[in-house]
């Protein structure tokens, strides 16, 4: 191939995840010369397979809860509510697909030059690029960025390829609402999918190799998730570890055998034990980009790789697998390719697990500050102690702070309840501006709201029935 084959510009974006795309536009607004390349995924993993489908079917479930007590708000809807599939897949996707239609505008506005295809690095910030319509060019960018994220993990259990189970992407095509559902892992996603298709009717099972939900939670804060679980009808199983798979014959029931030799059987089988890097197939080492021994993009702070001018942002980066880390490594790539000096050390990421209620963290565990060697003063509050939660008859859940006992400083919590995720964003402006719990605790907040229930959790710290 000779040099003149060559498309050079100023900015090549292998992947168009959170970071990859936004960073893109925002170049290519300013003029820079850029060129986009994304598989399949037009917007992203978030907008297509994760986040954003999930959730609309999340708000589904519990519009579906809602209905079914309706009587107890004083409300009289007649029959007893059910899911229409077929209008369940249809909400689903004019959601995904209002997105992704958004997304193809605002690329075409932004002036990048968007490719539909699979890139493969030849050499040196250099790719050759095979399109949707089969056609080839090859890219070399002045920078690059590596956004191509993360798949579901298949773990290496005998019978599981050809079992033709679910994964966290494939379940979304709503095939059908079995009546009975096996996950495998309690993380995450697993939980938020156990608690979903519970509500929507199905008979849930879900198989945790660990001794807790959650693993990364602390054991009193992940026991709270099952017990919620649990009174939806999930069936949690802890220490439970698969040790192979087989479906029945005749697209029959998955059955899973665990390690004791005992077998349980569901009509489908949703594997969820986490996520792995799209490395493979990029030809990274031709650009010079190491990997770590988990299959990540090797970064340090600047989210610079070990090739000059290659970056690489977002989960593939072994960057918080979250849509808003992403976002915030959009802008660390910015200011650092614009002459600035941004780092992604210190930053301190929320999420919050969609369960119904949800579960909504930011900072320390419990667990965690104990290990760094704070003195913690801990408060616990319980959801139904809140006027909100009473007058919505949501008082399940739990809320916990953990505080440093000489600074009084925020060190984390953990809201476990209606809406906690809303009211999670007041603590992190809380901690962002290293406040004191005191001045949490004495804000005067709506009433009655989610959020004066900060009020009510930072006060058991001064009333005795906080712990150290």
């Amino acid at each position: 191939m000779s040099e003149k084959d060559v498309q050079d510009v100023d900015l090549l974006v292998i992947g168009g995840g959170k970071a990859g795309k936004s960073l893109a536009m925002d170049r290519a607004k300013a003029g820079w010369k850029v060129a986009m390349v994304e598989r399949d995924k037009i917007g992203g993993t978030c907008i297509n397979v994760a986040c954003i489908p999930t959730k609309a079917l999340v708000g589904s479930a519990r519009t579906l809860l809602t209905a079914r007590h309706a009587a107890r708000m004083g409300i009289e809807i007649g029959s007893e509510p059910a899911i229409d599939l077929e209008a369940l897949r249809a909400h689903k996707e004019d959601v995904v697909g209002g997105m992704v239609e958004a997304h193809t505008k605002l690329f075409a506005d932004s002036g990048m030059d968007f490719i539909l295809g699979t890139a493969r690095f030849t050499g040196k910030r250099t790719a050759e690029i095979t399109t949707a319509d089969g056609a080839t060019r090859t890219v070399r960018g002045r920078d690059v960025v590596i956004n191509t994220g993360t798949t579901p993990a298949v773990p290496d259990l005998p019978g599981l390829a050809g079992a033709q189970v679910w994964n966290s992407e494939t379940i979304l095509h709503l095939e059908r609402l079995p009546e009975t559902l096996l996950i495998l892992g309690g993380g995450y996603v697993g939980c938020e999918f156990a608690s979903m298709f519970a509500v929507f009717g199905t008979r849930v099972t879900l198989l945790q190799g660990r001794d807790q939900l959650l693993p990364r939670e602390d054991r009193d804060v992940a026991d709270e998730v099952a017990r919620v679980l649990t009174d939806q009808g999930v069936d949690v199983r802890l220490g439970a570890r698969a040790s192979a798979v087989r479906r029945e014959e005749g697209r029959g029931d998955v059955v899973v055998t665990l390690d004791d030799g005992s077998e349980v059987c569901g009509q489908e089988l949703l594997v969820a034990t986490g996520r792995t890097p799209v490395t493979a197939g990029l030809g990274l080492e031709a650009a010079g980009v190491r990997l770590t021994d988990r299959g990540f993009a090797a970064v340090d702070d600047h989210l610079r790789t070990t090739a000059d001018h290659v970056w690489a942002a977002g989960d593939v980066a072994g960057s918080p697998q979250f849509t808003h880390a992403s976002w915030h490594d959009f802008r660390i790539l910015r200011a650092n390719l614009t002459g600035g000096d941004a780092v992604t050390s210190g930053r301190t990421v929320p999420y919050t697990v969609f369960t119904t209620p949800e579960l909504a963290r930011i900072g320390l565990t419990e667990t965690e500050a104990r290990a760094q060697g704070h003195a913690v003063k801990v408060a616990r509050l319980p959801v139904a102690a809140i006027p909100r939660a009473k007058t919505l008859h949501d008082k399940a859940g739990t809320w916990k702070a953990v505080v440093d006992a000489g600074t009084d400083q925020i060190l984390g919590v953990a809201l476990l309840g209606h809406h906690a995720g809303e009211v999670l964003s007041a603590v992190q402006m809380a901690m962002l501006g290293r406040l004191p719990y005191q001045q949490v605790r004495d804000a005067v907040f709506t009433h009655p709201t989610m959020g004066e229930g900060l009020n009510l959790l930072f006060d058991t710290l001064d009333d005795g029935t906080a712990h150290g």
